[in-house]
Order: C-alpha cells, then sequence, then structure tokens
C-alpha cells in the first residue's frame, strides 16, 4: 500500500526508542517510505553488532507526495486523522563482501584498459604495413640491386638527396606524387582569382617565410584582405582552399586556446563542486537523513564515507578513455608536425587542414564529465544535476564546433566568442533549474531567446559572416524579400545549405514550441536533448553530403561508426530504465528502485555510464577518422558543405 507515508528508521540498541512521528529523526539513519524503503547498515555504526528497525506511520501523506487534508481548528476537540495504519514485510539480508568490492573494480579496469591494449595492436599494426610499403617502394621486385642503388643514389636531377626523407615522405603516404609544378591553396580562389603554378621547393620556401611572428589580426587588417574575404566566401560553389588561406601556425595558436581554456575552466569549476558533495555526503552521514540524495538504495553499496561506490567507479570509463582519446590525437598531431617539417606535399596542400586544438579540448571535457558525474553521484538530487549536465553541453558544442571547423578552418568561431556562449547556455540552465518549474513566464521569454538565436546562427551560416547586425538590418531583409521573393521568384544561392538551416529551424522551433507548451521539469536534459539534436542532425548532414560529393569513408571510420551507432543504442536503453528520479519526493523515487544486475555490484545506471563512455569514446574517433580519405587530395578539389 502507498498510503499513509511512513518512516523507516535504523536505531541503535538504547533507551529510549525514539518512535513517534516528531521525534524519528533524532538517531540513526531513516527515510520515507511509501511502498518500498532500503537502508544498507555498515558494521562500523553499530558498534554493538545490533540494531533496531523502527517503522512510523506519519500523521500527514504531503511528505511521501500524498495530499495534504485539511483539519478543521477546534479547541478542546482532538483532530481525527482516520484509521492511519500499514502492514509491511521487514527483509533483512547480507551485504555484499570485499571480493564483490574487488570483482567489481577489477571489471570496471579490465573493460578499458582493453581499449588501450585494442589502441596499441592497431597503432603496431599500422606501423608494419607501413613498414612494408616503404620496403616495397625502395626494393622494387623487377629491379636488380645495381638499378635499385642507382635509383637510391640520384634523385631525378641526377643529384644526390639530401636526406632519406624526400624519399620517406612519399612511401608515409603511399604514393608518388613528382616534384611538378603545383597550385598553392593560399591562392586558390576558383574562377575568380589566377592560379600561382609553384615548384615544390617554391612551395616549402613559402611556407618557411610564412612562419614569420605575426598574428591573426595583423592578416585580417589589410583593406585588400576584406574585400578578397567577401568575394571568396560568397561564391556559389566554395572548396577548402578557399577557407584555409590564413597561416596555419596562426590558427593552430588560436585553436590551442580552445584546450587552455577548458583547462582552466575545469579547474575553477571542479573544485567548488568536489567541496560541495563532500559538505553533502558529510550532512547524510551526520543526520542520517537519507531522502537528501536520490540513490537507487537496492544497489547502492558503500565505502567509506560514501553512500554509493559503485555509482562513482563506474564513471571511470570517461576518464580513463578521455586520456587515451588524448594520447591518440597527440600521436596524430606529431604525425602531422613531422610531416610539415619534411616538406610532405600532402601535409602542404591536401586534405581538410589538421587542427587539433578542438580534439584536445574534447578529450578534456570527456575527462571532466566523468569526474563531475562522479560528483553528481555521490548525492544526486534536483540542485546538483547541472554538475552531471554542464560538461555535457561543452562535448555537444565542441562537437558541434569542430564538424564545422573541418571545412571552414579560417572562420570558425574563437575559443572566447564559444566558451562565452555555452557559458550563457549553462546560465540559462541554472535559471531553468532555479525558476523554471511551471513558469510561464520564463518560459516564454526562453523559446524567443531560443527561437532568435537560431535565426541569427543560420544567418551566420548561411552568409558565411559576410552580414552586419546594425540599424540597417531591417531594411535590407525588406530589400531581400522584395527583390527575391515579390519582384523575381528566384530560389536559394546555396541550396545545400538552405537546406540543412531550414531542417534546423524546423527542428529548433518544434523544440521551443514543446517547452512552451508542456514546460517539462527537467529543464537540464530538455536543454541537453536541444544540444544532441543539432549536433546529430549537423552530423547527418554532413555524412550525406560528404557522400553526395563522391569521397568516400574509409574502413576504420565506417567501423568506429557502426560500432558507435550499435553501444549508443544499448546505452540508451539502459538510460531510459530510471532507477530513481528526483522529479518526485524521495520516497515516490524509491518505488523505482532495483536490484543490481552485473557482479551483484552495478545496476542499469553503472551500465548507462559504462557503455555511454565508450560510445563518446567512439564518436570522438569517427570525428577524428571520418575524412582520412581526403589526405591526398588537393584542398582546392574538396568541397565547402
Amino acid at each position: 500500500m502507498t498510503f499513509p507515508c511512513s518512516v523507516m528508521s535504523i536505531q541503535d540498541i538504547q533507551c529510549p526508542i525514539y518512535d513517534l512521528d516528531n521525534n524519528v529523526a533524532f538517531i540513526g539513519m531513516y527515510q520515507t517510505m511509501t511502498k518500498k524503503g532500503a537502508i544498507t547498515v555498515q558494521r562500523k555504526d553499530f558498534p554493538s553488532n545490533s540494531f533496531y528497525v523502527v517503522v512510523v506511520v506519519k500523521t500527514e501523506d504531503e511528505a511521501c507526495g500524498g495530499p495534504l487534508r485539511f483539519y478543521p481548528l477546534r479547541p478542546d476537540q482532538l483532530i481525527d486523522a482516520g484509521n492511519r495504519s500499514k502492514a509491511l514485510d521487514v527483509m533483512v539480508s547480507p551485504a555484499i563482501n570485499l571480493e564483490a568490492y574487488v570483482m567489481g573494480m577489477l571489471f570496471c579496469l579490465g573493460i578499458f584498459f582493453s581499449f588501450y591494449l585494442l589502441t596499441l595492436l592497431c597503432v603496431c599494426l599500422e606501423r608494419a604495413r607501413l613498414n612494408k610499403r616503404r620496403n616495397v617502394f625502395l626494393n622494387p621486385a623487377d629491379m636488380s640491386p645495381a638499378e635499385t642503388a642507382s635509383l637510391l643514389g640520384k634523385n631525378s636531377d641526377g643529384k644526390t638527396p639530401a636526406s632519406p626523407n624526400e624519399y620517406g615522405s612519399f612511401a608515409d603516404n603511399g604514393s608518388t606524387m613528382s616534384s611538378e609544378a603545383i597550385t598553392d591553396s593560399a591562392t586558390s580562389t576558383d574562377n575568380n582569382y589566377g592560379y600561382m603554378e609553384r615548384s615544390l621547393e617554391s612551395v616549402a620556401r613559402s611556407r618557411q617565410e610564412s612562419l614569420s611572428s605575426i598574428e591573426e589580426d595583423d592578416y585580417d587588417t589589410l583593406d585588400d584582405i576584406h574585400s578578397d574575404k567577401n568575394i571568396v566566401r560568397t561564391k556559389k560553389f566554395l572548396y577548402v582552399a578557399d577557407l584555409a588561406r590564413k597561416d596555419k601556425r596562426i590558427l593552430s595558436k588560436k585553436y590551442q586556446i580552445y584546450f587552455w581554456n577548458i583547462a582552466t575552466i575545469a579547474v575553477f569549476y571542479a573544485l567548488p563542486v568536489v567541496q560541495l558533495v563532500i559538505t553533502y555526503q558529510t550532512v547524510v552521514n551526520v543526520t542520517g537523513n537519507q531522502d537528501i540524495c536520490y540513490y537507487n538504495f537496492l544497489c547502492a553499496h558503500p565505502l567509506g564515507a560514501l553512500s554509493a561506490f559503485n555509482n562513482i567507479l563506474s564513471n571511470l570509463g570517461y576518464v580513463m578513455l578521455g586520456l587515451l582519446f588524448l594520447l591518440i590525437v597527440l600521436k596524430r598531431d606529431l604525425a602531422q608536425n613531422r610531416a610539415l617539417e619534411r616538406h610532405d606535399v600532402n601535409a602542404l596542400e591536401c586534405g581538410i587542414p589538421k587542427h587539433f586544438g578542438l580534439f584536445y579540448a574534447m578529450g578534456t571535457a570527456l575527462m571532466m564529465e566523468g569526474l563531475l558525474s562522479a560528483c553528481y553521484h555521490v548525492c544526486p538530487n534536483y540542485t546538483n544535476f547541472q554538475f552531471d549536465t554542464s560538461f555535457m553541453y561543452m562535448i555537444a558544442g565542441l562537437c558541434m564546433l569542430k564538424l564545422y571547423q573541418k571545412r571552414h578552418p579560417d572562420i570558425n568561431a574563437s575559443a572566447y566568442t564559444a566558451y562565452a556562449c555555452l557559458a550563457a547556455v549553462i546560465f540559462f540552465s541554472v535559471l531553468g533549474v532555479v525558476f523554471g518549474r511551471d513558469n510561464t513566464a520564463f518560459w516564454i521569454v526562453f523559446s524567443v531567446i531560443h527561437i532568435l538565436a537560431t535565426l541569427l546562427l543560420s544567418t551566420q551560416l548561411y552568409y558565411m559572416g559576410r552580414w552586419r547586425l546594425n540599424a540597417g538590418i531591417m531594411r535590407r531583409i525588406v530589400y531581400v524579400i522584395y527583390t527575391d521573393c515579390i519582384r523575381q521568384c528566384s530560389g536559394p544561392m546555396y541550396i545545400d545549405r538552405m537546406v540543412l538551416l531550414v531542417m534546423g529551424n524546423i527542428v529548433n522551433w518544434s523544440l521551443a514550441a514543446y517547452g512552451l507548451i508542456q514546460r517539462p521539469n527537467d529543464f537540464a536534459s530538455y536543454l541537453l536533448a536541444i544540444a544532441i539534436c543539432n549536433l546529430l542532425l549537423y552530423f547527418a548532414f554532413y555524412i550525406i553530403m560528404k557522400l553526395r560529393s563522391g569521397e568516400r569513408i574509409k574502413c576504420l571510420a565506417l567501423v568506429c561508426i557502426l560500432f558507435t551507432a550499435v553501444v549508443w543504442g544499448f546505452a540508451l536503453y539502459f538510460f531510459f530504465q530510471g532507477l530513481s528520479t528526483w522529479q518526485k519526493t524521495p520516497a515516490e523515487s524509491r518505488e523505482h528502485n532495483r536490484d543490481c544486475i552485473l557482479l551483484s555490484f552495478f545496476d542499469d545506471h553503472d551500465i548507462w555510464h559504462f557503455l555511454s563512455s565508450i560510445a563518446m569514446f567512439g564518436s570522438f574517433l569517427v570525428l577524428l577518422t571520418m575524412d582520412d580519405d581526403l589526405d591526398t587530395v588537393q584542398r582546392d578539389k574538396i568541397y565547402v558543405f
């Protein structure tokens, strides 16, 4: 029976026994209960190795989510509360032993260390493949040893090569490109500009000269560059070479700021969070009030002062896989720098420009998500749920920025702008948690801001930043509507971009309408759903346009995509099991509690932590490898979409 509301208390053997509604919370541990309750008793809390189980029926049901009855105030007359009795069964079962704790920790470490071993195996296989290809190039089967020695001793000009790297660069990339005149992507602007033919030597020399100590602002303040931008970025058909004109070293410094900023944010955000949740746990332990934190009490295994160690341990995957991703990115970064040092033509003029700052930021964000999710699970409740979601917003935002940066390296948002926007998102998340419940005014204001932000971002993306928000914006809008819609009916100039932005506006306007009509209690999850929907939409558009442009997806990237999609599916299944909910009272939340399902130590939500960390790691690998097929394609032949 759900009601009457009751309180279950665990008290030490002593007199008096606190068994009244107004004193049952004085000692021991206690929690409100409707149909189900559970308390894990630790031996250290009861030196006498014995305890009382006290159950008290409360005089009202409001504490358990029930109605608060009205009793008229009549002096000299006792209040008749009716028959408030409850029948229940008390079951005492032994807690798990030390072996279960050790097995749980070893299982968690083993899963994620296996990814390190798998990565190491892939690196060794790739290195063996490259060495084999290099040997085949240096020792062709159909040439005699004398001819091979002659080939290695002289280059195409009849001179002795300066270093083996002249041949190594070709062997590493699996191609034998000659040093003919090539087109410099810095001057390639389709039909509007002439191509400059340069030899490989002159390209290398010009690249070295461009590494002078200049700043991006100095580059952009030149008047001819401004006019150049307006022409290049408004062409009907854009290529990556058109948007990869700035000096690589300067752009790399610009994108490295993403990593240093998020590292700084993480330190200043995490320290007070850790302090706060330690205070929460201390209050729970001192007062014995188990209604403060929303655990799955049927599978909450304590360790020391922590009440649910298993929920904290399962977040280890985010940290370990985030660190592994950083190591993978570092390896690629070092390989790219070596290729640039030996003037590898593929590294200089081919493929998507490689900037790793955003990847470093994504790996750091994944590690911080694990740390802050662990902090949230120290004492999960409504007020600190934002700890669990803040870096999820960061991850979704950084992934969208990385997708955009791949083909728009010169015009991607700066770190300061990006983090300012993400800070605004977290600010609205806090406002929604505090004021969002059944507050119509808040939802109206948020929906209007959401729609306006969508329109401004759509305009920025459609015109590649070549528009201005000033007093004349309305006049220009009316003029465009008149010339393109009324005077003559002309279609959009950039059809692909228009399709993406129309779909994005439909999705965001629908989400804004849903929020305004339904006003969900869990505002943080609603905001996260908006970010994830936009990320998935953009990712799907990118994949479709990549295939539509005649590009292909390599085997490794395809395996990552399929593996990640399957893992995400299983992860979401466990996420929606709902073992507790702070949208209800603590007593109602305990009705959703379930027993452990893995090793008698982990519950459904722990499985969600395992699978979602693997899925996020796989998603990052997809972003890292999906354009590897373009590494030997010149940038003036790679479409921008």
